[in-house]
């Protein structure tokens, strides 16, 4: 892609409270059309980021730009294009969703009849009843969270933020809410999303991995796995009750791995050396090539910066 596929430019940004910097010289562009996921364990600076972009924040040092404009400078110019689903719900509980929705169009100065037409067509593509008749409050998490989106788009934004969406939903309405995400990239939104859950970074077009306010990895999901694992990682399955020895083992030959149940992830760079590692507990474990995940990434780009 060209620079005139780039809709939002983030520059050695950086968001400090006090002492403490919660977005660290971070730098990297959003194309326009795609979904771009940021990825990391709460508290590694994805909210302060995207609220940052949004206008909501100042940017201590560095800068935001939305089509060449700074956003610190173009917030009201901006605004109409953007729609942020926060990480909190922020729907009023007592109010029905219409209710709801026509207070979130009054803030974009829509009339009743936009309201009502946009809403209407809105609830239809996200699969809700028209109407519903019961307060927020009293609507089910998954509902909540649908509600909240159509509240998000209900000007036709372009940009469109979702902040965590998915957090404490259910399998179902967590694939739910992706088809939604990709159908609105079909349609030629900008999706931006935050999410801790590494398996939904898959349907992303690329990715960035954030930890302790800082981008330790960049790339689309197969780049990130050929980046980390040029050869694919090894799962260990073991006995339970070697769990403690064996990792010991392997912590002392340097090996660096991940616990998924009874298994271990490990890189398979020194193979001689796991065997090494391992010879004192022959016959209580299994070895096998596994393709990598995005958590294996993650796993590895952590404790790869923990090293250095």
């Amino acid at each position: 892609m060209n620079k005139t596929d780039i809709v939002i430019s983030v520059k050695d940004l950086t968001v400090s409270f006090g002492s403490f910097k919660a977005v660290d010289g971070v730098s990297f562009d959003v194309h326009r059309g795609e979904i771009f996921g940021f990825l990391g364990a709460n508290g590694a600076g994805k909210t302060t980021t995207i609220r940052t972009i949004c206008g909501i924040l100042n940017p201590s040092a560095g800068s935001v730009t939305v089509d060449g404009q700074d956003v610190s400078r173009s917030t009201a110019v901006l605004k109409p294009r953007i729609g942020y689903m926060s990480q909190k719900f922020t729907l009023y509980p007592d109010l029905t969703v219409h209710e709801n929705m026509r207070f979130a169009g009054s803030l974009y100065a829509m009339s009743p009849k936009q309201i009502d037409e946009r809403s209407r067509k809105l609830m239809e593509f996200i699969g809700l009843p028209q109407n519903l008749p019961d307060p927020v409050s009293h609507l089910s998490g998954g509902v909540k969270q649908m509600a909240a989106l159509a509240s998000a788009l209900l000007h036709d934004p372009e940009l469109v933020f979702l902040d965590e969406p998915t957090a404490g939903t259910s399998p179902q309405t967590r694939a739910a809410f992706w088809a939604l995400i990709r159908r609105l990239a079909e349609m030629g939104k900008t999706v931006f999303v935050t999410t801790h859950y590494m398996d939904e970074a898959e349907y992303c077009g690329r990715i960035a991995l954030m930890e302790r306010g800082k981008i330790i990895a960049l790339g689309t999901p197969q780049e990130l796995k050929e980046e980390f694992f040029p050869v694919k990682p090894l799962e260990i399955s073991f006995s339970a009750t070697v769990q403690h020895e064996l990792r010991e083992a392997l912590k002392q030959a340097g090996i660096v791995s991940a616990v998924f149940g009874n298994n271990l992830r490990v890189r398979a760079s020194d193979r001689a050396v796991l065997d090494r590692a391992c010879a004192p507990f022959a016959g209580q474990f299994d070895v096998r090539e596994v393709p990598p995940t995005l958590e294996d990434v993650f796993l590895q780009a952590v404790s790869g910066r923990e090293n250095k």
